[in-house]
C-alpha cells in the first residue's frame, strides 16, 4: 500500500497517484522506484557508509537511468524538506531542488533533465507532447500541494544550486574520484 511506500507522506501520495496512472506516465523519463534503494549509489559514485547513510534515493530522472535522491543536509525531522539531488547516468551530481515541491514543480514540467558533469539542466522543443498522465499530475499537484508546474525549471535548479550546491560539492568531494 502506498501508506508503506516510504516515512515521507509527500511521496506516499505521489506513489498512489502513480500506482494509478502508471510509471512514467505524467512526467516524461520520472517515476517513483524502490524508496532508499542505495545500490545504484555504490555502484557508479561510492560505498562508503557515511556517504550512503546521507543520500535517499527515490526516483528515475531519466529514461537512461538518473535518478534522485534526498541529501540528508542534516537530521531534520522532516525528510520532505531535504534538498534534492540528481545523480546522471553518464556522471556528474547536482542539487536541482531544495526540497520535495520544488521537485515536484519541476517533475510538472514534463521533461527529462539532463544531466552532464558540469551542469543539470530541462530543455523541451516546441513539438513536445506531454505524457498521457500529466495533466491528471498538474490537478494532483494543485490538489495536494496548491502548486503549479515550474514555467522555468532551470530558475529553480539555479536558486536550489545557489543555496546549496557549494556546500554539496564540499561534502561529496571527500567521497568522490576526481
Amino acid at each position: 500500500m502506498a501508506a508503506d511506500y516510504s516515512p515521507v507522506p509527500e511521496l506516499n501520495l505521489l506513489k498512489a497517484f502513480q500506482d494509478r496512472v502508471g510509471f512514467g506516465q505524467y512526467a516524461d523519463g520520472f517515476g517513483l522506484f524502490e524508496y532508499d534503494d542505495t545500490s545504484g549509489l555504490a555502484a557508479g559514485w561510492s560505498d562508503d557508509p557515511d556517504f550512503l547513510d546521507r543520500l535517499v534515493p527515490f526516483a528515475r530522472a531519466t529514461d537512461g537511468g538518473s535518478f534522485y535522491a534526498l541529501w540528508r543536509i542534516d537530521d531534520r525531522a522532516d525528510l520532505a524538506s531535504l534538498p534534492v539531488v540528481v545523480f546522471g547516468d553518464e556522471g556528474g551530481q547536482h542539487v536541482v531542488a531544495r526540497d520535495l515541491r520544488e521537485l515536484f514543480r519541476l517533475v510538472g514540467y514534463d521533461c527529462e533533465i539532463t544531466v552532464g558533469w558540469d551542469d543539470a539542466y530541462f530543455y523541451r522543443g516546441d513539438d513536445h507532447e506531454h505524457r498521457s498522465g500529466h495533466a491528471d499530475y498538474v490537478a494532483w499537484l494543485a490538489e495536494h500541494f496548491g502548486l503549479t508546474p515550474a514555467d522555468d525549471p532551470d530558475a529553480v535548479v539555479a536558486t536550489a544550486r545557489d543555496e546549496y550546491g557549494e556546500r554539496f560539492e564540499n561534502w561529496s568531494a571527500s567521497f568522490l574520484p576526481e
